[in-house]
């Protein structure tokens, strides 16, 4: 087997995503499913307006957040598969030049999927802990007849089972595609890049042209590091917001799973922008340049990138609060008006420079206190 099991606790950003996205998945359907046990019991305009707004919600919510993290698990998926096709350019040309088919290869790829397995039951798990609580949250004021909690198979094979299917064909595929490269160009173990012609790059500082290829030669990262301030800027304001609008329980699971996806996603992020450069910084070590001339090299020009993420996911989070309280709960007399929470962003964007530049100087010091020789002989930061 080309791939083991072991590889696939790599994917821990893959296994949290999914994660969430089942989570909340789970809790909102799984509501509006038994929800509809209770439609007959309604008897008055003001029952079925909030009962016409839950169902709303959780459609929503189900939407946007699963569509948006499923999107975000595919990307991922695919990034992993291509790094792992990178990095073991050598093993698998071997096994090309001993007669085995790319179809042969990539068949050992479907492993990956057990790593969506994995997050989509976690996430399936915990939305069943906690459901109890979650229903008597969103009923608190006992405006709709008492919701019972039921086990939804149809859930259980939609969110877990056929996710995990799917994701693992879809790595033999891609896997598969990704192999089409001659068996030659595997042995030498790199991949032929295009190179930009002499002029453009004469013309540019060395650095500065380090900057901007590290972050054109790594695109899907852009996506990553650009996608965890999303998550960071759009859950933490939200958050601030869940109280008045919905609950302290809804505010704290929000804040939660936006933590969590900015942290792991970012991380994964930028441990492998520096773990792709790990040459190039030893060099510039022997050359003699400092600490901080590595790290704006390699590190800052995803700067950028983050804070058009975190401007997205302001607005995001705005439309989104305006579309709930505006359209789906408009006729509901205790749904307070929601205008833009200035202090609430003043706080996210002040505690978002302080953690992003914490961990750019933290990697600046990981990259300054490992010797030369550690970096030549590709071992881990």
């Amino acid at each position: 087997m080309i791939v083991g099991i072991k590889d696939i606790f790599k994917m821990l950003g893959i296994i949290i995503i999914s994660a969430c996205a089942v989570f909340v998945c789970t809790l909102f359907l799984n509501y509006n499913i038994d929800l509809k046990n209770i439609e007959g019991l309604i008897n008055t305009a003001s029952m079925q307006v909030f009962y016409d707004a839950q169902i709303m919600t959780g459609k929503m919510v189900s939407t946007l957040s699963g569509g948006c993290l499923l999107l975000t698990s595919v990307v991922m998926l695919l990034f992993y598969i291509k790094h792992y096709i990178d990095t073991h350019r050598k093993e698998l040309g071997i096994l090309k030049a001993m007669g085995y088919s790319n179809l042969k290869i990539a068949g050992s790829f479907w492993v990956f999927g057990i790593s969506i397995l994995l997050g989509t039951s976690l996430g399936y798990i915990c939305a069943y802990c906690i459901m109890p609580e979650f229903y008597s949250v969103q009923n608190e004021d006992k405006l709709l007849p008492e919701v019972i909690v039921h086990f939804q198979p149809v859930l259980l094979i939609c969110l877990v089972v056929l996710p995990s299917l799917v994701f693992a064909f879809l790595s033999v595929v891609y896997s598969c595609i990704k192999l089409e490269i001659p068996v030659m160009e595997l042995l030498r173990g790199k991949s032929i890049q295009k190179v930009r012609t002499a002029k453009s790059i004469n013309d540019m500082p060395f650095l500065k042209e380090l900057k901007k290829s590290t972050v054109r030669q790594r695109k899907s990262l852009v996506f990553f590091i650009a996608f965890a301030t999303f998550c960071y800027a759009a859950m933490v304001q939200m958050s601030f917001s869940m109280k008045e609008l919905a609950s302290v329980m809804m505010a704290v699971m929000i804040f939660s799973i936006g933590i969590i996806l900015a942290f792991v996603t970012l991380f994964l992020a930028i441990t492998t922008v520096v773990k792709s450069n790990m040459k190039t910084l030893a060099m510039m070590q022997v050359f003699g340049y400092s600490r901080d001339e590595c790290r704006k090299a390699v590190l800052s020009g995803y700067r950028k990138i983050a804070y058009i993420g975190f401007a997205i996911g302001t607005i995001y989070q705005y439309v989104l609060l305006k579309i709930a309280v505006y359209v789906i709960f408009r006729d509901i007399d205790s749904v307070p008006d929601y205008n833009f929470d200035i202090p609430a962003f003043i706080i996210t964007l002040i505690s978002f420079v302080i953690l992003y530049e914490l961990i750019m100087y933290w990697y600046s010091r990981k990259i300054s206190k490992v010797s030369v020789k550690e970096i030549m002989l590709n071992t881990e930061l």
